[in-house]
């Protein structure tokens, strides 16, 4: 056999599969790889071909190979109507190198360890909202502190009447295609039509027209005062020069800020929320992370905090159990090419299952299972492990999205207890293009424990 199996569908089985799997994609993942193994096509009578893969040794084949052997932004144009053309993920070859060049400093070395204290404090502002006794929805404060931090963090703003705007259309904006029914606007293009503000897609449009018109605007006025003194990201990215001493334009810094926003936003909410979850329904979990926490010398920093093995390891785990992104950027293939064994021809989509990677029973013993301490005990390959992607295609925000969701979660910890509403187990539910918790899930504030938190500095 020359391609990996897969099922023979007509085109209304096809169909109802894609909605299947628009609705529940992890359940549908697992009886496809129950039913065709390792490696399977979505469908053999379709061009181009889908395959999708799971074995560490397929997964180093792509990631490994020349850039210049796929094509990834056709693949990516799911992407277009949320990001802009503009936007790195959407860029093939030496185009996305040089925005990848240009967008990678703000999120590296020391430039990471300044985001310390905005994230401390905004996690604390949020907390101060919850009272004790009173239920409040994970989700929904989870992306309060994502969307702050990520705000402060590229205007350096966290007031004022375009800061509060920004929040409002972004939140708006990434909930009208949020839920499982509406995320079908995304998956099929014949759903998207303008028939005006009133229906789902014209009020999507006039939503993203408000946010790139506000990001432009915020950017022309910020090349016009040219202040050396600021060192958010924006300020950053203006700076920046490529090899031939060419700027980014505006479009371009329009379309990079939007993707900023929407990666280091909800990815974070979701992740964030699931390792409450999980922290919560473990008791064992939680009495060893806040132990660890309780070990903090006075006078610890944050970066103290970030290396905690313990915690960086819930978070690990937390992002393998239910990885958000379902998987990596999809690849096209440009010229023939073997890939264990089988055998592709040019414009086959490649797509690695970050999901069935993180599930497979041979390299993440019980699978099912919440347990941290795989990750004290091994070194996973980025072939075993890639809850942001790999390769040229990884994602830029990864170790802000850590060092955010570790400091978070220490900051809540130390600072309430808290309790599921409901102990009855979740399941995932799609959001957009992610898998997040669903959005009714909640939990309550059932002590203050300000005196135990440890002196950061």
């Amino acid at each position: 056999m020359t391609i990996p199996d897969g099922p023979s569908n007509s085109v209304l089985m096809r169909r109802i599969s894609t909605i299947k799997w628009i609705f529940n994609p992890f359940k549908v993942l697992e009886e496809r790889a129950a039913k065709y193994g390792e490696s399977f096509t979505i469908s053999k009578n379709i061009s181009p071909l889908v395959v999708y893969f799971t074995n560490p040794q397929a997964i180093e084949q792509i990631f490994t190979a020349n850039a210049e052997l796929f094509d990834t932004n056709s693949a990516n144009d799911i992407l277009l109507p949320l990001l802009g053309e503009h936007s790195m993920i959407l860029l093939g070859g030496e185009k996305h190198q040089r925005q990848r060049k240009l967008l990678m400093p703000p999120f590296h070395g020391d430039r990471l360890r300044t985001y310390g204290e905005l994230i401390h404090n905004v996690t604390e502002q949020v907390i101060s909202q919850w009272q004790v006794g009173k239920a409040f929805k994970v989700r929904s404060s989870m992306q309060e502190i994502s969307l702050q931090v990520i705000l402060n963090a590229v205007f350096g703003i966290h007031e004022g009447e375009r800061f509060n705007q920004l929040r409002q259309v972004l939140t708006t904006m990434l909930d009208s295609v949020g839920s499982p029914v509406s995320s079908l606007l995304l998956f099929f293009t014949s759903l998207q039509k303008d028939w005006g503000a009133w229906s789902p897609w014209g009020r999507f449009l006039r939503l993203k027209q408000q946010i790139d018109s506000l990001l432009i605007t915020e950017i022309r006025e910020r090349r016009q005062q040219n202040d050396p003194n600021r060192d958010d990201i924006l300020s950053l990215l203006l700076a920046a020069r490529d090899e031939q001493g060419e700027a980014m334009t505006d479009e371009e810094l329009r379309d990079e800020l939007i993707t900023l926003l929407f990666a280091g936003h909800e990815t974070t909410a979701s992740a964030l929320s699931w390792a409450l979850y999980w922290i919560d329904s473990l008791p064992e979990v939680k009495e060893k992370l806040l132990n660890e926490l309780k070990t903090l010398p006075a006078g610890s920093n944050f970066s103290d905090i970030a290396r905690l093995p313990y915690l960086n390891a819930v978070c690990c785990e937390t992002l393998r159990i239910y990885p958000i992104a379902i998987t990596p950027f999809p690849r096209v293939v440009k010229v023939p090419m073997e890939i264990m064994g089988y055998q592709f021809e040019p414009g086959t989509l490649l797509l690695v299952s970050t999901y069935l990677t993180h599930q497979r029973e041979d390299i993440y013993p019980e699978p099912k299972k919440f347990k941290p301490e795989r990750f004290l005990e091994r070194q996973f390959s980025p072939y075993e492990y890639l809850p942001f992607g790999g390769s040229n295609r990884r994602c830029i925000g990864a170790a802000f999205a850590m060092f955010e969701m570790k400091l978070a979660l220490a900051t809540i910890l130390t600072s309430c207890e808290l309790k599921l509403v409901n102990n009855r187990p979740i399941k995932p539910t799609r959001r957009g293009l992610t898998v997040a918790p669903p959005a009714n899930m909640q939990m309550v504030v059932t002590q203050l424990k300000k005196q135990e938190k440890p002196v950061l500095v």
